[in-house]
């Protein structure tokens, strides 16, 4: 509810653009009316109320665009190439994982293998049945 904007890959998009509209409530209502911005080369139109597509010629100028741009939390949901451009681009001050209590043989890779991102965590919370939030911040 903090957030100010979404930042989102194509797929992730695509899939939030398909979902949320239909759905009500406060929180529905927040996300389908604040501005999103979708990364990506090959989507041509964004439909989704308040969406525009960002086509990703130089990420950090665009990211430098958007947080001069809006004063609150520019958030990212999934969209894990995107997510590591950002950290590849030393562009995100935040990271919240939530680690689920479930082990899978197979997955998509958050994390490149663009080097080594020092962080801090700075908060921890568990949630539900043992959900794990755990928040980072980088490495001074």
């Amino acid at each position: 509810m903090e957030a100010d904007a979404l930042l989102l890959g194509r797929t992730t998009y695509e899939g939030f653009a398909e979902a949320w509209p239909s759905r009500d409530g406060e929180f529905a209502d927040k996300f389908n009316n604040m501005p999103k911005y979708v990364v990506s080369s090959s989507l041509g139109e964004a439909e989704w109320t308040n969406s525009t597509v960002i086509r990703g010629e130089d990420l950090v100028a665009e990211v430098a665009k958007l947080k001069q741009s809006h004063e609150g939390d520019i958030v990212v949901h999934g969209s894990a190439g995107l997510a590591q451009s950002l950290l590849d681009q030393d562009l995100v001050d935040e990271l919240r994982l939530m680690v689920f209590p479930v082990v899978l043989g197979s997955g998509k890779r958050l994390f490149g293998a663009s080097g080594k991102k020092p962080l801090t965590l700075a908060d921890s919370e568990i949630v539900g049945d043992g959900v794990a939030i755990l928040t980072y911040r980088p490495a001074a």
